[in-house]
């Protein structure tokens, strides 16, 4: 991957005040694939002691958001789908995304959330329209 593009998907992103007030980290980009992680704290926590199913959609939406900006057209959500797998209430968790196919307009993406362990945590899908620049 361009350098260039690199940096300016971590600058877009870095603008992503949802992601930085959960503390969500992008940490890896390539064609087509992205990592982020997050430190599981206090303010991830549903009622029960466990982290909250929004703030997981909102980490494999983050790590899908730069997997899906990573070919150099600016890349929006069209539909995304979470199944959650395993409850957690502690440690590291890593959102790995991968694209599945890529279309002039449209790209397919997969992103496994798993804890410390490997496990995962949940899986998320999501179709994203890709927009031609203007």
């Amino acid at each position: 991957m361009d350098n260039t593009l690199k940096e300016k998907i971590f600058n877009l992103l870095g603008k992503d005040t949802a992601a930085s007030n959960l503390n969500i980290k992008l940490v890896e980009i390539d064609n087509g694939t992205a990592i982020a992680k997050m430190e599981v704290d206090e303010r991830h926590m549903n009622g029960l002691g466990t982290v909250q199913g929004g703030v997981l959609f909102t980490l494999a939406d983050f790590a899908c958001a730069a997997a899906a900006n990573s070919q150099g057209k600016i890349a929006v959500s069209l539909n995304a789908n979470i199944n959650f797998v395993k409850a957690v209430n502690s440690g590291t968790l890593t959102a790995t995304a991968t694209e599945m196919y890529l279309r002039r307009t449209v790209g397919g993406y997969n992103v496994d959330v798993r804890d410390e362990e490997g496990e995962l945590v949940a899986n998320f899908q999501s179709t994203s329209y890709r927009k031609d620049p203007k």
